[in-house]
């Protein structure tokens, strides 16, 4: 049984969510299973975020989860929900419903998740007209589907969030179970309600009207101190296994099973729910893959049954060959004699004619003899014959084989895949990974444009102080900014120079000798002077320019470590050979960006496959300049040698 969010629950998620997804949009969207989707949120300048929304919940979650099944709402959600940004979450008063609000290009649609019952996600327009929804309802009280208004479960009135004492006055006159009647009015789930009556020490069975009015203020007040405590955050967050697995962001009463603590509601209710997604999602798969082992099982065990059939066949047709040779014995000399017709019947042969082809029919298989001919050479038909049906087994045994050795594949496949968890951690990037970046030799951080906007970026919000900024002495070329630079070395200066006119123009049109240049940070003027315009990404720069040549034109992509992680990036080749595992060197000319990035992918995949197959083939186009590129050397970095022998010392 999976477990239930309850509203208290869910309206700390809406405010804890909501503050954190101010400014970001929609970059991606994923299907996991038909009943969960996750959302990718960018922000211009903030980490990315991941939001699952599922028929059980929503959180923010740390892990990607392969998606498992098909998800109906996913291309609806995709084509309309793409870019935009997320406005607002709210919930439904104390419901189990959340509304988030997506806005963006003159449109606006709110998706609603219902987490009571089986669930349901929504996805409506302004005017809360159902657009798609996971699964349509009609029963007595609502009903859901395409073109109708959303409607809300009919609520119960009152507000858990500004309990009043007032609430409890019917609790006095109830004839109903104390705690009964307090999960009901209040909506609260058991667990909740039990624990409740567990610190107040009251029997929960007593019913209303028994209890002292000091009883009744007593659950009041502890009431009122677990709402306010689950819903602004007071937690002491455990996740509880059971038969079932549940996360409590509140040690609730007396706690039976293998009890968690974990740092966070948010984080425990990610676990419980990859969790669950997990389970489902190998219950699937494994179903999918037993599918296709019962069908390989019926298929061996037809053709086991092809294979007697035809060994029977063939021992039949042997014993009437052997019989002719009775006749013979017997001083019989045709096959159409009387007696030779009663030896036939007793092996169950028979002779017929059809359409005048004489035939001679054994164990439903018809063999075309020569009557007249004598008995040794009808004998020597039916033994060829024989021989040819032995000769159909040898075809159909090689065939079962294959079906075993397909067989035995998918059964240890299914093992394995059951323990192929589909979930990664979803790594946290840096700041300057947005960017074109590398560090050079002496360790400082360079940082470069990709585009009009990103180099606009780069100088607006990085560009600082100690730094040093460079351009290329040419029409279209990156803005590189050189960190931390005022002691920066020759080496250092030049690494960036160099990356600068590798990563303008200069690369795509093959420009041999060109130089970069670059300047202080108060050189350059983010406006233009007056009564000129300024292009996007473009900024005006004042006083001496320092220029420093590109020896050639060459960079290098490599995979780097950093802190427990691999990422890539591409820089000169000196400071990515120094840095990284391994790098692939590369030239202006020959192919195109992403058949480049496929072969580079190939070649790291031999090198250190574990590592390279986490990174996409995206993130290869991406690091790479602009244009086509051929690779020159393949190699293995000098940051290797230290993982060498820390595993030689394991």
């Amino acid at each position: 049984m999976a477990m239930a969010l309850a509203g208290i629950e869910l309206r700390y998620l809406v405010d804890q969510i909501s503050a954190q997804v101010q400014d970001y949009y929609v970059s991606n969207i994923y299907g996991i299973t038909k009943d969960s989707i996750l959302f990718k949120l960018h922000h211009t300048e903030k980490s990315d975020l991941f939001m699952m929304i599922s028929t059980s919940g929503v959180w923010l979650t740390a892990v990607k989860i392969d998606q498992m099944e098909p998800n109906r709402l996913l291309k609806r959600l995709r084509s309309d929900l793409l870019r935009l940004k997320l406005k607002k979450i709210e919930q439904i008063d104390a419901e189990r419903i959340a509304y988030f609000t997506f806005e963006g290009f003159g449109k606006e649609f709110v998706l609603v998740g219902e987490f009571f019952g089986d669930g349901n996600i929504l996805l409506c327009n302004k005017e809360m007209k159902i657009l798609a929804l996971q699964h349509s309802i009609e029963v007595r009280h609502r009903k859901l589907s395409v073109g109708l208004e959303y409607a809300q479960p009919p609520q119960n009135g009152l507000d858990i969030f500004n309990m009043s004492e007032l609430y409890f006055e019917d609790l006095k006159t109830t004839d109903l179970g104390s705690a009964k009647w307090v999960g009901r009015t209040l909506g609260l789930p058991k667990k909740y309600v039990e624990a409740i009556f567990e610190i107040a020490d009251i029997d929960q069975k007593k019913n209303g009207n028994l209890l002292t009015p000091e009883e009744i203020k007593k659950i009041f007040e502890i009431t009122k101190k677990i709402v306010s405590d689950v819903i602004s955050g007071n937690h002491d967050t455990v996740i509880v296994r059971n038969e079932k697995i549940e996360v409590l962001p509140l040690k609730l009463g007396k706690l039976e099973g293998e009890i968690t603590n974990v740092s966070s509601f948010m984080e425990g209710l990610d676990t419980v729910f990859t969790e669950n997604i997990v389970e489902k999602g190998k219950s699937i798969q494994s179903s999918g893959s037993d599918k296709k082992i019962r069908e390989l099982q019926t298929q061996i065990s037809e053709q086991e049954k092809a294979i007697e059939t035809v060994k029977e066949r063939s021992k039949n047709i042997t014993n009437v060959a052997n019989s002719l040779f009775e006749m013979i014995s017997r001083g019989i000399i045709s096959i159409s004699d009387g007696s030779a017709q009663e030896i036939l019947t007793s092996h169950n042969a028979k002779l017929v004619s059809e359409k005048g082809i004489q035939l001679i029919i054994i164990q439903d298989e018809k063999i075309k003899i020569n009557t007249k001919a004598p008995l040794q050479s009808i004998a020597s038909v039916l033994f060829d014959e024989a021989k040819k049906q032995s000769g159909a087994i040898s075809s159909i045994e090689e065939i079962k084989e294959k079906t075993k050795k397909k067989l035995e594949k998918l059964q240890n496949k299914t093992e394995s895949e059951k323990n192929l968890i589909l979930v990664s951690e979803i790594r946290k990037k840096n700041w300057y990974e947005r960017y074109r970046w590398f560090f050079t030799t002496d360790g400082l951080l360079a940082i470069g444009g990709r585009d009009a906007a990103s180099n606009s970026a780069v100088v607006r919000k990085h560009l600082v102080k100690n730094d040093k900024i460079f351009h290329a002495d040419i029409f279209g070329s990156p803005f590189f900014i050189l960190k931390d630079a005022q002691n920066a070395s020759d080496t250092s200066m030049n690494e960036v120079a160099h990356a600068t006119v590798c990563f303008s123009r200069a690369w795509r049109e093959g420009l041999y000798g060109l130089s970069a240049f670059w300047v202080n940070p108060e050189q350059v003027k983010k406006s233009a002077p007056s009564g000129q315009f300024l292009p996007k990404g473009s900024f005006t720069i004042e006083g001496q320019r320092n220029f420093i040549k590109a020896a050639n034109l060459k960079l290098s992509v490599g995979i780097i470590s950093q802190e427990d992680d691999y990422v890539l990036t591409c820089g000169p080749p000196d400071t990515i050979k120094k840095n990284s595992i391994c790098y692939a060197v590369i030239e202006p000319h020959g192919s195109e960006m992403v058949d480049t990035a496929k072969k580079i992918r190939v070649e790291f995949l031999k090198i250190y496959e574990e590592i390279a197959k986490k990174i996409s083939i995206d993130d290869f186009v991406r690091v790479l300049p602009a244009g086509k590129s051929q690779i020159k050397e393949i190699g293995i970095g000098d940051s290797q040698q230290e993982n060498f022998t820390e595993n030689e010392l394991d």
